[in-house]
């Protein structure tokens, strides 16, 4: 169950960055909810407060999401491929993303989202496949064991390069109607 596999989480050490973090990112958000986010790790402002996507990049990321009738309080949830930061926040490793999966399979599959988006680069080349190109493919969406997936821009990306502002902000418009047309079919 949800608390249990938490609770178990919290207390992992797989990997290495269990010795350097502050705080297990376990995840935030609705576990009930259909969509589901997914960045590659926590950064320092995560790191302290245990909580994903709550500096500069996750406030953007709320402003994308209200704009669109979602929010991490209702109706979605926001995990990470790893649980744990990465010193200075760089890209966590092949060993370190594998040591950490089964947790979020775990929380994809007590949850059963009907919609996975991928928030960057890393997220995207280990869900939805490994060639991927975040700037050619983002926006498009792939079914795999029966769940959508579509990738997106980080919002740290955003920040750094704010021209594709209006395309990452068309990727959560085509989420909004994915939303809409699965809700009207069920």
């Amino acid at each position: 169950n949800w608390n249990e596999l938490k609770e178990q989480c919290l207390n992992c050490k797989k990997c290495g960055l269990c010795e350097t973090r502050t705080n297990v990112v376990f995840g935030v958000g609705n576990p009930n909810a259909e969509v589901m986010f997914i960045g590659e790790g926590p950064g320092e402002n995560e790191d302290l407060q245990g909580e994903p996507f709550v500096g500069r990049g996750g406030k953007l990321l709320d402003k994308m999401l209200y704009s669109v009738d979602l929010s991490r309080e209702e109706n979605i949830y926001i995990a990470n491929i790893v649980k744990c930061r990465p010193p200075k926040n760089r890209d966590p490793l092949l060993e370190e993303q594998e040591a950490c999966i089964d947790w979020l399979r775990n929380q994809v599959m007590i949850m059963r989202p009907k919609i996975i988006v991928c928030l960057g680069r890393i997220a995207a080349m280990k869900l939805i496949k490994p060639d991927m190109k975040i700037t050619k493919e983002h926006g498009i969406f792939f079914e795999k064991n029966e769940v959508l997936m579509m990738a997106t821009l980080h919002p740290a990306a955003l920040l750094r390069n704010p021209s594709n502002k209006p395309a990452a902000f068309e990727d959560f418009l085509k989420l909004r109607a994915k939303i809409d047309e699965l809700n009207q079919e069920a």
